[in-house]
């Protein structure tokens, strides 16, 4: 049980910061693009892609790290209504790659107290 949670955790907090990391990507290329013509932006939506996850863990109680890496990260146009590319609005973009690093700040600090949680439960098992 214990490997699996490990595996879970793990699985996810990489996944998570996989995605903040080309969600940041994206943002970063919108704002460089945002007066070149025909730029199409660009967005992730890591919530719609852990959809399959949900599913899993509403149909079993449990999240399988096999549903984890059935997701693929893909980043989508930014179209309007009529398909055409949505206008890039810097302050916007701004707010959310300042949104996007105060996430993957916490995602790491997450990575590393996991990590340290099982540092220590190796080091205390060697004593």
């Amino acid at each position: 049980m214990t490997q699996n949670i490990d595996a879970v955790t793990t699985a996810t907090l990489a996944l998570a910061l996989d995605a903040a990391s080309l969600r940041q990507q994206a943002i970063a290329a919108n704002i460089a693009n945002h007066d070149v013509a025909g730029y199409v932006p660009q967005t992730l939506d890591f919530a719609g892609q852990m959809e399959v996850v949900r599913r899993s863990l509403d149909e079993r109680g449990a999240v399988d790290p096999r549903a984890l890496a059935s997701v693929q990260l893909r980043l989508h146009p930014m179209l309007d209504a009529q398909g055409q590319p949505q206008q890039v609005h810097l302050d916007a973009e701004v707010a959310d790659m300042a949104q996007n690093a105060l996430q993957y700040q916490v995602l790491t600090r997450a990575l590393s107290r996991h990590m340290a949680i099982l540092s220590s439960a190796v080091n205390d098992g060697k004593r």
